[in-house]
């Protein structure tokens, strides 16, 4: 069946139960896991240069930061669950993008995500990743709510 499973988290009390419930499946399927988290590049977007509050290099080491924490979580959990695992952070623009493409590079066959959590008029304004996943992947998608 499932042979690698990607696991995309945004650090979110959702996506990390997804983690778990992911986890859960791979070891079930003796599947591994690799879990991605995907960081908006750096901007500068303002009427005044003095309203920018963070050089790109902090910036640079803010999101490595969150990043790891964000991975720490999934690869502690692995390591109980016993799983085969491996991680990932990217910098990107549109994360739905990068989860899709990380699945197809890495040879991924399921991808297991959270929901988005938004409810009434934000989630139709605001859209979610886990939608564009599920309208642009060709790769079976499993959504944890």
């Amino acid at each position: 069946m499932y042979k690698h499973i990607l696991i995309p988290t945004d650090g979110s009390p959702l996506a990390e139960d997804a983690i778990k419930h992911g986890l859960m499946l791979a070891k079930a399927l003796n599947a591994k896991v690799t879990v991605l988290t995907v960081t908006p590049p750096f901007h500068v977007l303002a009427v005044e240069p003095m309203m920018v509050t963070d050089t790109r290099e902090q910036y640079d080491k803010d999101v490595a930061a969150m990043a790891e924490r964000r991975l720490t979580f999934a690869r502690e959990a692995a390591k109980v669950a016993g799983v085969v695992y491996e991680d990932a952070h990217l910098v990107a623009e549109h994360p739905w993008a990068a989860i899709i493409d990380t699945a197809k590079a890495r040879g991924c066959d399921l991808i297991f995500m959270a929901s988005h959590g938004r409810k009434g008029v934000s989630a139709l304004v605001l859209g979610s990743e886990t939608t564009k996943v599920l309208t642009h992947s060709k790769i079976p998608t499993l959504v944890c709510r």
